[in-house]
């Protein structure tokens, strides 16, 4: 199918949406020969104002609607519609853009808006012939034209209709202007000097008149724009109501999601209430692990002096065993002495010159046995020696060792749990240390 650039308005009605007698089809022939150029007349009726966007289709026979057009010719708006001289179109076909087969074709009128206003006969593309004379047709065409013609005839009663009341309203207006005549012919009898008043009275009513043809005129156009209008309203009527159907869906997706949400928040109610709970249980919790590590605190601090005081008794015990130890080998040191005293005696009983030597010895003491330090305790007994002179000697010993253990133990900082020292200059050290094997 042959088409221009571009693309006519179109419509996706049906045939029984349409009007076939606004416009009418002139000096169609049954037969257009192939290979020419095709002449198409029309004529507009009173009822029909054509528009820019208007155009003549040539469409097989059969069609259904606007789309299926096979060619088509932009409509030429005539210049002033109000002569009858610019009633009578023509527009022409290029043979280029024709039909090659023999089907039948018609053209058709259609308006801006898609809707087919006038139709003409049947035609062919071929020469005709003398057994052109007699017309077969199937009888799905007959139908078709039947339904056709029950069509027209249904437009054409509706027409008649029209006409009728349309001179109805003529009737009266005659009616009322022949009223009106009748009045003038009276006041003409009856006021002979008002003759002049009364001509210029009736080119008043004769102007009236013509108002009421050109209001007539005026409401037929209205009357067929409303049509228009009516259809217009009637698709956005469509579109509205499909437009209600999506938003009552989407308002019943909505309402299912706020029944979901509602629920999904009275889900979060209850597990805000018990966090809410499991809070005050943590806090509850917390108060008494604050009082229960005040508690360990204190049970600390008390443990910590506890330990200081375990500390210095260890560490006086330790010096009271190292005394002990130094006592023991003192007394084992006295025993030998004791012994060699004795056998000194021994040797003094045996031998007679066993004085002099003693004293000699005695002065000696200290050259001949280095290995005492404080000298034979029992070489001077019998002399000035005083008798508890050893246990001078080791009550001095002791003190001096107990000073010493006491100096260091002032001196340095001894754990109580692991035995490390720090020194007193690490007195905030030790403390922390301390407090590390509590934790």
């Amino acid at each position: 199918m042959e088409k221009t650039i571009d693309e006519p308005p179109i419509s996706a009605d049906l045939l029984e949406h349409c009007s076939f007698s606004q416009v009418v089809f002139n000096s169609v022939e049954k037969f257009y020969i192939p290979g020419g150029d095709v002449m198409c007349y029309y004529t507009f009726t009173q009822q029909f104002v054509p528009r820019r966007k208007d155009w003549i289709g040539i469409f097989k026979v059969g069609w259904k609607t606007t789309r299926e057009y096979y060619t088509f010719m932009w409509v030429a708006l005539p210049s002033d519609l109000n002569k009858e001289s610019t009633k009578q179109q023509e527009v022409q076909f290029k043979a280029y853009y024709l039909p090659k087969d023999d089907e039948h074709y018609q053209f058709c009128y259609v308006d801006q808006g898609g809707v087919v206003r006038g139709a003409s006969i049947p035609f062919q593309f071929r020469p005709e012939t003398e057994e052109d004379i007699v017309v077969v047709t199937t009888k799905g065409k007959v139908e078709e034209i039947e339904q056709h013609n029950k069509e027209l005839l249904r437009e054409n009663q509706e027409l008649k209709d029209s006409c009728a009341s349309l001179q109805k309203q003529n009737s009266d207006l005659q009616a009322e202007l022949q009223r009106k005549q009748e009045a003038l012919e009276a006041l003409q009898k009856t006021h002979n000097k008002l003759e002049q008043q009364v001509e210029e009275q009736k080119g008043c009513w004769e102007t009236e008149v013509l108002q009421l043809k050109e209001y007539n005129q005026k409401i037929t156009s209205e009357n067929e724009k409303m049509g228009i209008r009516v259809e217009q309203l009637q698709a956005q009527l469509s579109t509205q109501e499909k437009e209600m159907e999506k938003l009552v869906l989407r308002d019943q997706d909505q309402t299912g999601q706020l029944q979901r949400l509602k629920n999904e928040n009275s889900q979060l109610l209850l597990r805000l209430t018990e966090q809410k709970e499991q809070k005050m249980k943590l806090e509850q919790t917390v108060e008494n692990m604050k009082q229960m590590e005040t508690i360990s605190r204190e049970q600390q601090q008390e443990l910590k002096d506890e330990n200081f005081a375990l500390s210095r008794m260890l560490s006086d015990n330790k010096v009271l065993y190292e005394l002990k130890k130094e006592k023991k080998a003192l007394e084992i040191e006295n025993e030998l002495l004791k012994e060699e005293n004795n056998r000194l005696h021994k040797m003094d009983f045996y031998g007679a010159y066993l004085p002099d030597r003693m004293k000699s010895s005695d002065k000696g003491a200290g050259r001949q046995n280095p290995g005492l330090v404080y000298g034979n305790p029992y070489s001077g007994i019998q002399e000035s020696s005083p008798p508890s002179l050893l246990a001078a000697i080791v009550a001095d010993k002791v003190r001096e060792q107990i000073s010493n253990k006491h100096q260091m133990q002032i001196s340095v900082l001894n754990c109580p749990v692991c035995g490390k020292v720090f020194s007193p200059t690490e007195e905030q050290i030790f403390k922390d240390h301390v407090f590390c094997h509590t934790l």
